[in-house]
């Protein structure tokens, strides 16, 4: 297993973990996983697990709540719908009470 594919796995771990109706950061994984800096390589992680349909890919946004990630979905606001169905609301690609839906990924827990 090479280091980026040991690398995607771990992110995996963790995307698994976000309950419904709660979102985390690229970055917040990235932290999560001791490599603050690796927020990009989070978000390559999420685009190449589109095929994967255990991962909820659509729960991982940028830092500020935006739905950056969405031109990555089948379909114009599939991202959005799949939040909104969990009981997010959003507003021009925005979160709205983004702290309140906010989840803190906690590696030790895996």
């Amino acid at each position: 297993m090479s280091e980026e594919t040991s690398f995607f796995e771990r992110v995996y771990e963790i995307a698994r973990q976000i309950p419904e109706g709660k979102v985390t950061s690229y970055g917040a994984i990235a932290k999560c996983l001791g490599s603050a800096q690796s927020a990009r390589m989070v978000g390559w992680a999420m685009n190449a697990s589109h095929n994967q349909e255990d991962i909820p890919a659509h729960r991982v946004v940028n830092r500020k709540g935006l739905l950056t990630g969405k031109q990555h979905f089948d379909g114009t606001n599939l991202m959005q719908q799949l939040l909104e169905n969990e009981g997010i609301i959003i507003v021009d690609n925005q979160i709205i009470d983004f702290e309140k839906h906010f989840w803190e990924p906690r590696y030790g827990i895996l």
